[in-house]
């Protein structure tokens, strides 16, 4: 793959719950056309599409697309948990650099119901099956509650009775997520919270509280890739590149008996060090990062993983506010999946505009000071971890 690739155009639209969302054809038309105009194209222009959703029936990308225009382009649908977004970036920007093509759409939504998630397909093998034995024999049996919140909150709960930390510091990682979600407006949670109100919301499992999970959330969210030829040509934008990449799934180390590495911990170490290397970038030249903060257990967990922080001091970490405005890393200063919220197929593309907009220096009172280089981890269980590197040129 020779080829540079730029982000010419990214979008969004709000986030909702459940309850309050438009359909996901009317979700995913707005950020797309929000994408396009970002990047000063239309849809003909487009040789390929990759439309990212976990829940609806097949083709819907197709369907989320007619609306905006049918010009007969290939679309491909792509579903991953909740790397979704972020593997149908991944495939685009692949399109892109092989020289395949020279403008391809990656977009996102979903529309979600209310509650956990749950199984869809009882009568067949789950892809979690392997995940829940290995659980059940370190952990015990836990049937009464849902398999996110269970491993994530083991995965802490391991972290803490390692390190000896108290698990009330992962409150203060809601209430970061909070004060960052304030000041965008496509979040769905922006009201402040306290870390005593974190602690004291009904408790889930292990060291998790309600206010410490993602909620279900309804959403869309479109990047343009190009190749730089192509961005010349037509006058584009292309002072964004995705300077590295990397998609790593689960090795027998997933599986050890270790709760953390089997949420993920090994995929996301494997997918940075390839990210860092390809890119010629040091972890601690990362100045902004968007991660995957389903549960707080996994943001801190992530803080490690990706070389954000050595291991054993992420209590440090939060403690001294090296995670936000001010300190080391401002991590996820889009307030996250934990407040932005967490539509399984637009996440890992809302995490790609907001880092584009922090590199364009357009992200308003979100802004983080001095960004050249910008981080992006996208995990789903069963499993894929996406991890991409944003680079600022001239």
């Amino acid at each position: 793959m020779t080829n540079r690739v730029a982000v010419a155009g990214v979008g969004m639209v709000p986030f909702a719950t459940p309850s309050r969302s438009a359909t996901y054809d009317v979700l995913a038309g707005g950020a797309v056309r929000a994408a396009l105009d970002d990047a000063g194209i239309g849809l003909a222009d487009v040789e390929q599409a990759y439309a990212g959703y976990v829940y609806g029936d097949s083709t819907s990308g197709q369907r989320a697309l007619y609306d905006v225009g049918q010009t007969g382009l290939p679309v491909v649908n792509v579903n991953n948990n909740c790397s979704t977004g972020s593997s149908a970036l991944y495939l685009a920007r692949q399109a892109v650099a092989s020289g395949a093509a020279d403008c391809v759409l990656a977009f996102g939504f979903e529309q979600m119901r209310r509650g956990a998630l749950e199984m869809q397909w009882a009568d067949r093998p789950s892809p979690f099956d392997r995940f829940l034995e290995v659980s059940d024999r370190v952990r015990g049996a836990a049937p009464d509650v849902p398999l996110a919140p269970r491993l994530f909150g083991d995965a802490g709960t391991a972290y803490c009775e390692e390190y000896g930390m108290d698990p009330a510091v992962f409150a203060r990682i809601s209430v970061k997520s909070r004060r960052h979600a304030a000041n965008n407006p496509y979040a769905v949670f922006t009201a402040p919270v306290t870390e005593e109100e974190v602690l004291a919301s009904p408790r889930v499992h292990g060291p998790l509280t309600r206010l410490q999970c993602c909620p279900p959330t309804c959403g869309a969210a479109a990047a343009v890739v190009v190749s730089e030829d192509f961005a010349r040509a037509r006058g584009l934008r292309s002072d964004v590149v995705i300077a590295a990449q990397a998609m790593t799934t689960d090795t027998p180390s997933s599986f050890d008996g270790d709760p953390r590495k089997l949420i993920g911990y090994d995929m996301t170490a494997a997918a940075a060090c390839k990210v860092y290397e390809a890119a010629g970038v040091d972890p601690r030249d990362v100045r902004v990062a968007e991660l995957h903060d389903c549960f707080t257990t996994n943001e801190l967990l992530s803080y490690e993983a990706l070389g954000l922080t050595e291991p054993g001091t992420a209590e440090k970490f939060v403690v001294e506010g090296d995670n936000t405005y001010g300190g080391r890393v401002v991590t996820n200063p889009s307030g996250g999946l934990l407040s932005k919220g967490h539509p399984l197929g637009a996440s890992g593309l809302a995490q790609c505009a907001e880092l584009v907009w922090q590199l364009r220096g357009e992200a308003g009172t979100r802004q983080v000071d001095d960004v050249t280089v910008a981080l992006q981890h996208n995990i789903g269980l069963g499993g894929a971890a996406v991890v991409t590197l944003y680079e600022k040129v001239s």
